[in-house]
């Protein structure tokens, strides 16, 4: 016959902690299991002849402590389906409890009572010990699956299952991520506990120098309204670019419009493709900042709107992310990039199908932005091409029309008129930047490495001239070859 579980919450410290209803629970069990034995109260408990089992050989059988609690929930599960199980864990039964979650999901499944009891929460002794009030706000968070992500300064953060210095380590580099080393933190030990508690007040970077913990530690992060924290979090931006296109901020802010900021955005892309060639990765941080600050102003403008905010922006991508990545997200395989790439564009068809766009109805260019640079738009209109099979079969051919609209451009110097020119060097071009695609090499790449190569070398003219108290207008060409020739012997690539 079924009997069921109930599920007892020990406090977080010692008895005098126990509500009335709990104790007597405990002295009227007729099968009481501790999750574990290392509890303030288990002492009690035996000195008052409350007997009782534990899980803690469980805990030493099993590596993982997601295994340990699956174990512990099949065994009290196994049990509960002949005799009423009273189970005890520390702390309140619904807070940083997964046995008890585990129980939650898994009896009703099973046809098995549950009955959940509360005790004093750890909390209840942090927000005493540490003295905060919650009101202000606050987070509780695991030590054990802590990330960078989860931090937000202006609220008070509560750090549970800081079990050891190690991951007091792990939680120090974490939110290092976001605080400054020296920001003031407090560790606190078997809090409630009388002549055990201990709350140790330390620069961050200190935190896992101190000794003291074990099961019953926490860490305490105050909250902060100091700009140097706020500034590295996207609500701080957020919440700066909507005071700039308010009416109490900046009027050159508030009169731009997506059209207006059109070329801002293009000449802030390239800025960062220049720092990129530069290899400056401080550079590249700041511009990489301008580049985002113009995706806030547009998103800002259409938040005035009602259209969608930054945070929908941001949803949307993740969505996209994991959607058009099924072999990392999903079920699907992909052993090597062309696999990955056949996924995503498996993806897209799909989400156009969605929409309502037929792919096969599309023309095999469809997708090629109008307003791409012309030598990356020839590339990708080629590579759409050759996709269905329009494509030259070997590089040598690619020469020879290379060499036949080199003709045509001559002939057309000789007798066309200004738009044949355009025309024919524009053909000359597109070959051109077939050849580099057969070379497997990006024509912008190459194209920017020469420009680069020629102010190396051109700037190398200015400064031997200078040297010879010459500047360029009384230099004539004769002289500038040899000194363009002297560069590129005493100049890599």
């Amino acid at each position: 016959m079924t009997q069921g579980i109930t599920v007892l919450g020990l406090g977080s410290g010692d008895e005098n902690q126990l509500t009335l209803g709990v104790l007597r629970r405990l002295q009227q069990a007729p099968k009481l299991i501790l999750r574990t034995d290392h509890h303030p109260v288990a002492a009690y408990l035996r000195a008052e002849g409350i007997r009782y089992e534990t899980f803690d050989a469980i805990y030493e059988a099993k590596d993982r402590f997601d295994d340990t609690y699956e174990a512990i929930a099949a065994s009290l599960l196994e049990s509960a389906r002949s005799q009423a199980v009273v189970y005890a864990v520390p702390g309140h039964p619904m807070v940083a409890e997964y046995t008890v979650q585990l129980l939650r999901a898994k009896c009703p499944e099973a046809g098995i009572p549950l009955e959940i009891v509360g005790g004093e929460s750890f909390l209840d002794q942090a927000f005493l010990r540490f003295g905060f009030d919650p009101i202000e706000g606050m987070q509780l968070l695991d030590a054990t699956d802590l990330r960078p992500g989860m931090l937000n300064p202006r609220l008070h953060t509560v750090i549970g299952q800081v079990y050891d210095t190690f991951t007091a380590s792990d939680v120090k580099l974490t939110l290092m991520e976001l605080y400054p080393d020296d920001y003031t933190v407090f560790a606190g030990h078997s809090l409630g506990v009388a002549g055990e508690e201990s709350v140790v007040r330390v620069p961050l970077y200190e935190l896992d120098r101190i000794e003291g913990y074990g099961n019953l530690s926490l860490v305490w992060v105050p909250r902060s309204d100091r700009d140097e924290l706020r500034n590295r979090t996207l609500e701080r931006l957020h919440e700066i670019v909507a005071i700039l296109r308010s009416p109490e901020g900046c009027p050159w802010d508030r009169e731009q419009t997506h059209a207006s900021l059109r070329k801002n955005l293009i000449e802030e892309a390239y800025e960062v493709l220049e720092t990129i060639d530069e290899d400056d990765p401080d550079h590249m941080c700041e511009e990489l900042g301008d580049l985002l600050l113009q995706v806030m102003l547009h998103s800002q403008m259409e938040e005035e709107t009602g259209a969608f905010t930054v945070y929908d922006v941001i949803a949307g991508l993740n969505e996209k992310l994991i959607r058009r990545h099924p072999h990392v997200f999903g079920t699907e395989g992909a052993e090597n990039a062309e696999e990955a790439l056949a996924n995503w564009q498996q993806m897209k068809d799909e989400e156009k199908r969605r929409k309502g766009i037929d792919p096969s109805k599309q023309s095999a260019l469809a997708g090629v932005p109008k307003d791409l640079p012309a030598l990356m738009k020839a590339l990708k209109l080629q590579k759409k091409a050759a996709v269905v099979g329009f494509d030259w079969s070997e590089v040598g051919e690619v020469i020879a029309k290379i060499t036949e609209e080199l003709g045509e451009v001559q002939e057309a110097m000789e007798n066309g008129a200004a738009a044949e020119r355009l025309d024919e060097l524009g053909d000359l071009l597109f070959a051109v930047v077939n050849l580099s695609r057969f070379l497997k090499i990006d024509p912008e790449e190459a194209l920017a490495s020469t420009n680069r190569k020629f102010v190396r070398r051109f700037q190398y003219i200015e400064e031997r001239l200078e040297a010879r108290g010459k500047s360029l207008a009384e230099a004539d060409l004769a002289e500038m070859e040899e000194l363009w020739q002297e560069a590129k012997k005493l100049q890599s690539t």
